[in-house]
């Protein structure tokens, strides 16, 4: 599917296939989207692999916890999509369609997802390779923010993830999405034709994301080469992503509802309202953390490590 997207106020249009090729003789159809996402997740572990050494992580043990990641991730965004839209993928007699659930090609997945089950995945593999999980988490957070900020690009490549009418200079505007804001009626006949014209747009929320998340990758790199103690980047993360999630998600029209559920007369979003609460905790916890370690510096994982290695070679070295 080709559409075309434009920014009046900066001057530039796209025409965008969502199509990157058709693999031969299958003639099966690989989407920009897989393929953007794909290189996100190879740059993030290969630049994950050349930091891990500041956190006493080592090649084998990040490329070891992607054999499990990976696969848990792929399912737990299309879950945590599923359950909040179960409307959906119910046939007309209430039964749930499975054939619909399982089909990824029809779009529907939720980074929070991906977020929680890498967690829960890290938890168990750290325990398992008696590794710190809080020095891991600190140095997987970097691949968060660059997975997650080339990710977004996808959704540009897509036509989605926009938000509401706007008239600001880098508003967004396309016939897919005068189409889309008319249909679930965010905009009435007049803003139709006002987005087809380029006097109106929508938001850019998958940019807003995406440059926040870049942002948070600086920040985070450089707090993670002096960090005070094991845990303090992936604190940061959550506080910053919420933060940042908190206020994008609130200008998205495609947001995921709680089940009807309503706070002072307004529909509730599940992944604001999950991440004003991550940010909130997130943001509590690192300052007491910080304040609590103020003046002196923890030992961290990577310096055990290194100094246990140091008597490992010191021993065979008298033997």
């Amino acid at each position: 599917m080709i559409n075309t997207v434009s920014f009046p106020g900066l001057g530039l249009e796209f025409t965008l296939n969502r199509v990157a090729f058709t693999i031969p003789f299958f003639n099966r159809p690989v989407y920009w989207y897989g393929v953007i996402i794909t290189g996100g997740l190879i740059l993030a572990v290969y630049l994950c692999i050349r930091w891990g050494k500041r956190f006493g992580i080592s090649e084998d043990n990040i490329i070891d916890m992607m054999f499990f990641a990976v696969p848990a991730a792929l399912v737990a965004i299309r879950v945590y999509y599923v359950v909040f839209n179960l409307d959906m993928y119910r046939r007309a007699d209430g039964s749930l369609n499975w054939g619909r659930i399982f089909n990824y090609g029809d779009g529907g997945l939720a980074i929070y997802g991906a977020i929680i089950s890498s967690v829960i995945v890290l938890l168990v593999f750290c325990r398992r390779k008696k590794l710190s999980f809080l020095a891991y988490a600190d140095l997987g957070v970097h691949g968060l923010f660059i997975g997650q900020l080339i990710g977004r690009w996808g959704n540009f490549m897509n036509v989605e993830a926009y938000g509401v009418a706007t008239a600001l200079p880098w508003r967004m505007c396309g016939p897919s999405i005068a189409v889309e804001m008319a249909d679930k009626g965010f905009v009435d006949q007049a803003g139709y034709e006002a987005i087809l014209s380029g006097a109106l747009g929508v938001h850019p929320t998958f940019f807003y994301e995406s440059a926040w998340n870049l942002v948070g990758l600086i920040l985070v790199y450089l707090m993670g080469k002096r960090r005070k103690f094991d845990g303090e980047c992936f604190l940061f993360y959550f506080f910053w992503y919420g933060m940042g999630r908190t206020w994008i998600e609130g200008l998205r029209t495609d947001s995921l509802y709680l089940f009807g559920w309503e706070i002072f007369g307004a529909p509730i979003r599940v992944s604001q309202l999950l991440s004003a609460v991550v940010c909130a905790v997130a943001g509590a916890v690192l300052v007491w953390a910080l304040w609590r370690t103020k003046g002196k510096q923890q030992e961290l994982f990577a310096d055990r490590l290194a100094a246990q290695t140091a008597r490992e070679e010191e021993t065979e070295g008298e033997e």
